[in-house]
């Protein structure tokens, strides 16, 4: 969960609500689940590019999914010798619905043309890099984040 508010601009309130979504909300939801996984299980955290990069007027989100990334890196020491995996799947700009209906075509277009494919990604794109993550296929991948991004946090 993320809105802009710039610099200047941002409440309290307002870092209350991202971090409370996007870091309390992993924190409690991932505390839930850990007694119902066992040795093989994948720990899939949402990230984002703004986590890498940071974005103009997202200093909260950016800062909560920079806080996600280092969950990943905490949790993969604390679950050591479990057998349980844990990493961040970090998206960049997506053709989501709701992008879609917030950005129109040429906001879509404005931020496709950042990544270097110059294009956003399509949600299957990022479904199949959850599937990769969530599979045996990432059998030695744990503390890691997986960009998938079209090159934008990575340039």
């Amino acid at each position: 969960m993320g809105s802009q508010l710039a610099l200047g601009k941002i409440t309290a309130a307002h870092i209350d609500e991202t971090f409370d979504v996007n870091v309390k909300g992993t924190i409690f939801t991932v505390q839930k689940a850990l007694p119902l996984m066992g040795k093989g299980g994948s720990i899939i955290l949402t990230g984002s590019s703004a986590g890498t990069t940071g974005a103009p007027a997202f200093t909260a989100y950016s800062a909560s999914k920079a806080a996600v990334r280092n969950l990943a890196r905490t949790w993969a020491e604390d679950l050591k010798g479990t057998g349980i995996r844990v990493n961040v799947l970090s998206p960049g700009a997506t053709a989501t619905e709701l992008a879609k209906e917030a950005l129109g075509e040429a906001g879509l277009a404005a931020y496709g043309a950042m990544t270097a494919l110059q294009r956003m990604g399509d949600p299957a794109e990022i479904g199949a890099a959850a599937a990769f993550l969530a599979s045996s296929d990432s059998s030695f991948m744990t503390a890691s984040e997986l960009a998938v991004d079209g090159g934008l946090a990575q340039l």
